[in-house]
């Protein structure tokens, strides 16, 4: 008798293909809702920390001597660094929630103390008298000026004074600068401290103008992004789940520029270092990531299906492995809407469940034979548990997913050999 057109091995084959292919399109509109959610969630963000406190950059602090030139009464000004700068940071962070959003924001108590040596005018060709040590000041330029807590004052040379902000239209950075510093008769060196407190987020860098500059910094955070042109020492860097500690120092032949400037300030925001506090990989991420094997995952199973059938003998209509393919598209909203009200594991696991009971159970209603669901539901559950550890690697992502799919196309083979395609 011959077989029916529709019911031979290559047509389902191809019907199935296609199936496949058009449940490529639900699936790039859960990619899309992924992004959408994400990028709502960068917005609450970004709008909360803006409210809390913004990142921190710090350059400072900076010695500001007012100078003149031969036949001229208007002021220029040397920038002149520190010789020694060392700062200690304590950060506390903690999360804000708001709706179903939490950004992470922080507290950072920054400490400074150092000195300044006296500066050679003489590169210039400027007269002592045409310096004005009498109207000195002190510069820090900074970001986030609205979140700073206390009032900040320095002690220099032994005398305190305070800072006040203005904004510095050349650098486009808020700046702190105090009142004028009478220094005239001043010995070198002369010595510094202050502390200053932020609220902030994301972001904490120092640009290091000391001609040796240390810093460390203590935190609660626990997974810190070291940045900037600088990392810590890793002999003293130590990272737990508790926090982390760590220290950088900064010599003036590891970095490109002076510890003195004449008439402009440069910008040195690219010799910067210091700690990122955004969460390394957040929930959307590993969605996103876990959606991008949807492909495998509907492939895999209607080849299961398939294999089923031909070995089977039973007929399974392209209706049916439509809905079943709808529920493994499925799978990926619940993910992402589980994920935005609990953890992603807690997630993963009840949509798994969730989804490979469902196709168990419809699959023994067309099928009948209880040990096909029990394989069904068997194989579909350690696929979700692999695509699980993958998403879980990093390094190794690449390579396991690589043994791991050759391993299931050997299964696939060798489960396939005796199939006789010619017949029905």
């Amino acid at each position: 008798m011959p077989i029916p057109f529709f019911q031979t091995p290559t047509v389902k084959m191809i019907m199935i293909g296609f199936l496949t292919l058009f449940l490529l399109i639900p699936l790039q509109f859960v990619k899309d809702l992924i992004s959408e959610r994400s990028q709502r969630k960068n917005e609450v963000i970004k709008e909360v920390s803006e409210k809390w406190g913004s990142s921190v950059y710090f350059y400072g602090p900076i010695l500001k001597v007012p100078y003149t030139e031969a036949n001229s009464q208007t002021y220029k000004y040397a920038y002149l660094f520190p010789e020694k700068l060392e700062n200690q940071t304590t950060v506390e962070t903690k999360p804000l929630n708001r709706n179903i959003y939490n950004a992470t924001v922080y507290t950072a108590e920054m400490n400074f103390k150092g000195s300044y040596v006296k500066p050679d005018f003489d590169i210039q060709n400027i007269p002592a008298g045409n310096i004005h040590w009498d109207k000195a000041t002190i510069l820090i330029q900074t970001t986030n000026l609205k979140s700073i807590k206390d009032q900040v004052d320095i002690t220099f040379g032994g005398k305190p004074y305070t800072f006040e902000p203005i904004y510095n239209s050349n650098s486009g950075y808020e700046a702190l600068e105090t009142a004028p510093i009478n220094m005239a008769g001043a010995t070198f060196p002369t010595s510094f401290d202050f502390k200053i407190k932020y609220d902030g987020s994301q972001l904490i860098k120092i640009v290091p103008i000391g001609k040796t500059t240390e810093m460390s910094m203590k935190s609660n955070w626990h997974s810190p992004g070291f940045t900037g042109n600088f990392l810590p020492n890793d002999k003293t860097k130590v990272i737990s789940d508790d926090g982390f500690q760590a220290k950088w120092k900064v010599l003036h032949i590891n970095r490109a520029f002076s510890q003195q400037y004449f008439n402009t300030l440069p910008d040195l925001s690219k010799y910067a270092f210091g700690v990122n506090f955004i969460v390394p990989v957040d929930e959307y991420q590993k969605n996103e990531r876990v959606s991008k094997y949807g492909f495998l995952v509907i492939g895999l199973t209607f080849l299961t299906f398939f294999l089923i059938q031909s070995i089977s003998k039973i007929r399974i209509h392209i209706f049916q492995y439509c809905m079943i393919g709808i529920a493994l598209v499925l799978f990926y909203t619940l993910l992402i809407a589980i994920t935005e009200h609990s953890s992603f594991r807690l997630a993963y696991i009840l949509s798994g469940l969730a989804v490979v009971l469902m196709i168990s159970l419809y699959s023994f209603s067309i099928l009948k034979n209880p040990k096909f669901p029990l394989l069904i539901g068997t194989s579909l559950s350690a696929l979700y548990l692999f695509i699980y550890i993958i998403i879980q690697m990093e390094n190794y992502a690449l390579l396991v997913g690589s043994i791991g799919l050759f391993i299931i196309l050997g299964l696939v083979m060798y489960l396939s050999r005796k199939i006789d395609w010619n017949s029905n």
